[in-house]
């Protein structure tokens, strides 16, 4: 992929349906993606919701998409960074089954695009920190940061 945010990495994800059902492995400690286990947790955004703008600086978060579809946007602000000031649209969901690998320092939120609920499960490398959250907040919309959220019709 080019002109993506250096250290992002992606992983398309294999659906194996049968009669039964189906299967979707998101994430194997034999992947080349890997880097270590902090915790899984699950979050969800509702119909237009937009989520957003954080970063961590010692953390990595490696987000799949497993019910509808989230548009996930990434921003480089990152002091030194051959791609800094650059912006990553990706579409994420049941229709694109797709491991984003999202670096630490690399702001990042994510939008509901589907018509119901979808749901993000996070694999981070590092667990919460309930007494000091890894966890840097920048308001959706007043910031410094060239990005619209609004939907792009035409």
């Amino acid at each position: 992929m080019g002109n993506v945010i250096d250290g992002v990495k992606t992983k398309k994800l294999k659906v194996i349906p049968d009669e039964r059902g189906r299967l979707m492995e998101m994430l194997r400690c034999d992947d080349e993606i890997f880097e270590k286990f902090g915790q899984i947790y699950m979050t969800t955004a509702y119909p237009g919701v937009v989520k957003g703008w954080h970063y961590h600086k010692v953390q990595n978060d490696n987000f799949v998409i497993v019910k509808g579809m989230v548009k996930v946007v990434l921003y480089d602000d990152r002091e030194g960074s051959s791609t800094r000031g650059k912006v990553n649209e990706f579409f994420l969901g049941e229709h694109n089954p797709t491991l984003l690998h999202i670096p630490k320092l690399v702001v990042h939120g994510f939008k509901g695009i589907s018509v119901e609920e979808a749901i993000i499960i996070n694999c981070p490398t590092e667990p919460y920190n309930y007494k000091t959250p890894d966890e840097f907040r920048i308001d959706p919309h007043n910031n410094k940061i060239p990005y619209d959220w609004n939907r792009k019709d035409g």
